[in-house]
């Protein structure tokens, strides 16, 4: 008894710590918005100018020589090309931010019309950058496969994010795990679909990790069950992710596991737009 209340109390200790964290998390996030802000407002201005100054060389082309003009051509064909990858980055990273600050202000159980194709990539990828920052020799080849035109449907944002991210976190440790044991020829992969299908919203999340042994798969869904070792994982990730799928979307979470080959899981939500 003492052995489960002191397990229960450091369960609690690190979901205290991982909401301070939340809260930091949401604090850098709209920090750092800012400052990438005026990169990608001052990018576009540098753009128009860059603009400006290809009409005032086209303008005095025959007062230049012809290697001159041409060097000038392509100095400015590769700082335009520059500028549009600082602001597609930028732009980027903001969507991050901005999902960061949904997920920690979002209102409990509110729905809106979600891009959900967007919403998976976001965290497929910043799963995987997650993951690499703690391991710089962790890869993994992503497979994904979105359906194009999809409307936006209701769901609540924070809530799905967590799901995707729970379950990417899961199968990218799975990947690293295998890598580190298997004795042939071995790559990571993840492949990740979204799509509808007879109304519903159907969202594959699949490893070619290590697969789930029998009692894994009977536990997976218990309260404080983990296979990470101490201090990686609090054992909540996946009974927090069906109660999110099942209980807040009205949907079914699936998965299928082969130990040693790999496992797959399925959410299906009705897809209301």
């Amino acid at each position: 008894m003492e052995n489960q209340m002191e397990t229960l109390r450091e369960q609690l200790r690190k979901q205290e710590k991982l909401a301070s964290l939340g809260l930091l998390s949401a604090g850098i996030a709209h920090e750092i918005q800012n400052p990438l802000n005026f990169v990608i407002n001052f990018s576009k201005m540098s753009d128009k100018l860059l603009n400006d100054l290809t009409e005032i060389i086209e303008d005095n082309i025959d007062k230049l020589p012809a290697d001159d003009s041409e060097d000038l051509a392509d100095i400015v064909e590769d700082l335009k090309e520059n500028m549009a990858k600082i602001v597609e980055h930028g732009e980027r990273a903001i969507d991050i931010i901005q999902g960061i600050l949904l997920v920690s202000r979002g209102k409990e159980g509110q729905k809106i019309p979600t891009d959900i194709c967007k919403l998976v990539k976001e965290y497929v990828w910043l799963s995987y950058h997650a993951m690499r920052a703690n391991n710089k020799q962790f890869n993994v080849a992503i497979h994904e496969k979105y359906q194009e035109n999809m409307p936006l449907i209701q769901v609540i944002p924070q809530d799905l994010s967590r799901a995707v991210l729970n379950v990417t976190n899961n199968a990218f440790y799975a990947t690293w795990r295998k890598s580190q044991t298997c004795k042939g020829v071995y790559q990571p992969e993840l492949n990740v679909s979204v799509g509808q299908k007879e109304g519903q919203l159907v969202i594959t999340i699949s490893d070619n990790g290590e697969g789930m042994t029998d009692e894994v798969k009977q536990r997976l869904y218990e309260n404080f069950f983990t296979t990470k070792p101490a201090g990686q994982g609090t054992g909540l990730g996946m009974g927090l992710t069906r109660d999110i799928i099942e209980n807040n979307h009205g949907g079914t979470i699936n998965f299928d596991s082969k130990e040693g080959e790999g496992t797959c899981f399925t959410f299906i939500i009705p897809a209301t737009v």
